[in-house]
């Protein structure tokens, strides 16, 4: 019987969770940051041919998430990309979202991120908004007994050093994890496992930069407006074709553009951070480390750049180590233990 501690990282493109799993080996899921709007809870109209989402209420109305929310929405796609997210109830639905994925009635402690730049100024607000009982839909609800924030990136490092078994290792070392993420580009300079609040930031320079800019491309070439940016992020990740209009868009003429989006990040990280000639090592992270890779290694040529299996969902797993070790220190000597949740 142990306590149960979950973990939520409600980025600007993916919402990622942990679902549970060992100490050694945490599972992981995600979906898409979209949460679509409905006066009427959908789920209940959507019969034999159910997709994969939750209705979440909110408010006197319905937010759809979940894995197929693309199959939920309308041509148009509202993103709440700006620096008042955790204020949105989009951002509260997805949170719900993933909650309700986890399968469990209580979570004894929850730990969620935030970007390195409203850290401190968002910490207690959003540790209040997460604390209490979360309606879930459908009759389901989820009790959250604590919450607890952490920067983002900082999640990664943790994960890095447990990943590697470097804890001990790396107590004394200057470590610089980069993490590109859809709105913004964090990062955070530690020694050890303790930041260095001064050097570490973000900027809004992300992923979502490289994909509009790709998409007023392919509307110029085809007169009109191209709104389709999770095909281009596809065909980004997996190098295939982007097709419109049963024609073949060439990604590649675009690369000179996306590569300077990446070099004016890192240029600004470089500047915050000063010289690097004591940071051990530098750690890249995050589900848009694949656009910002080369810029990165050119900034850091006398450095080898680090990586973690799965970089997409480096930031929860670090969070779960971190909300497991607080929960134990808190209990240890205690005798305290409090029961894993019943199933939902």
């Amino acid at each position: 019987m142990t306590a149960v501690v979950r973990a939520i990282d409600v980025g600007f493109g993916y919402t990622k969770f942990t679902v549970g799993g060992t100490a050694a080996d945490t599972r992981c899921a995600s979906f898409p940051s979209l949460a679509c709007l409905s006066t009427r809870d959908p789920s209940a109209s959507l019969g034999a041919e159910r997709r994969r989402t939750f209705a979440i209420p909110i408010k006197g109305v319905f937010y759809e998430v979940g894995p197929d929310v693309a199959l939920a929405g309308d041509g148009f796609r509202a993103t709440q990309i700006h620096h008042r997210y955790i204020d949105t109830p989009e951002y509260l639905a997805l949170a719900r979202g993933a909650m309700r994925s986890m399968k469990v009635e209580h979570i004894d402690l929850l730990v969620v991120g935030l970007p390195v730049a409203t850290f401190a100024a968002d910490k207690a607000a959003l540790e209040k908004l997460m604390t209490g009982r979360h309606d879930v839909g459908s009759g389901k609800s989820v009790q959250v007994r604590k919450a607890l924030a952490m920067a983002q990136p900082h999640g990664a490092l943790i994960d890095y050093a447990d990943q590697h078994d470097r804890v001990l290792a790396m107590r004394d070392e200057q470590s610089l994890v980069i993490d590109p993420g859809s709105r913004t580009f964090d990062w955070l300079v530690a020694r050890g496992m303790k930041l260095s609040h001064k050097r570490s930031h973000s900027v809004d320079r992300g992923v979502a930069d490289i994909l509009n800019l790709v998409a007023d491309d392919v509307s110029v070439e085809i007169g009109s407006t191209y709104t389709s940016l999770d095909s281009i992020d596809h065909a980004l990740r997996t190098g295939k074709a982007l097709t419109v209009y049963q024609k073949t868009y060439q990604l590649s003429r675009m690369r000179p553009m996306v590569e300077s989006i990446a070099r004016q990040a890192v240029a600004a990280m470089m500047r915050r951070i000063g010289p690097a000639y004591d940071v051990r090592n530098v750690i890249l992270v995050g589900g848009g480390a694949f656009l910002f890779r080369k810029a990165v290694k050119q900034a850091f040529a006398s450095h080898e750049v680090l990586e973690v299996k799965e970089p997409m969902f480096a930031n929860v797993r670090g969070y779960q180590i971190a909300g497991s070790n607080y929960v134990a220190a808190a209990t240890q000597g205690t005798g305290v233990v409090v029961a894993e949740g019943s199933r939902a």
